[in-house]
């Protein structure tokens, strides 16, 4: 699958890294979205979703505060975003209903554990 990190950091011990990292393990072709970073656990850091070279992405997961989630809903709409997995603390209604809008299809559930990994073990 071909999985964006919204919200993708340099500290490993945020959820951002730990998801990449669990993805990237996985086999998973992962891209890092942080417009502040230059790159992240040896990946290019895109600023925008729509960044990121190819086609469509399978997934993104919003590791984010909702108003920044809100923002970028818009750029996965335009990059054919399959689905936009919302991750706790990243939720509001507002974002859901701007997805549901866009016709963007969410999930609201840790990304990490839907892979079988643990947050913790990573």
């Amino acid at each position: 699958m071909r999985i964006a990190v919204i919200g993708a950091s340099t500290n490993r011990n945020k959820y951002g890294n730990k998801a990449l990292r669990a993805y990237q393990k996985r086999g998973h072709e992962v891209f890092a979205v942080n417009p502040n970073a230059r790159e992240v656990e040896g990946l290019p850091a895109y600023a925008r979703v729509t960044d990121i070279p190819g086609g469509p992405l399978d997934r993104a997961l919003l590791y984010v505060p909702p108003q920044i989630g809100l923002r970028v809903l818009d750029d996965c709409a335009a990059k054919g975003v399959a689905e936009v997995w919302v991750n706790p603390g990243a939720e509001s209604e507002e974002l859901f209903q701007r997805a549901q809008e866009l016709g963007l299809k969410t999930v609201y559930a840790c990304a990490i554990l839907d892979i079988g990994d643990s947050p913790h073990a990573l």
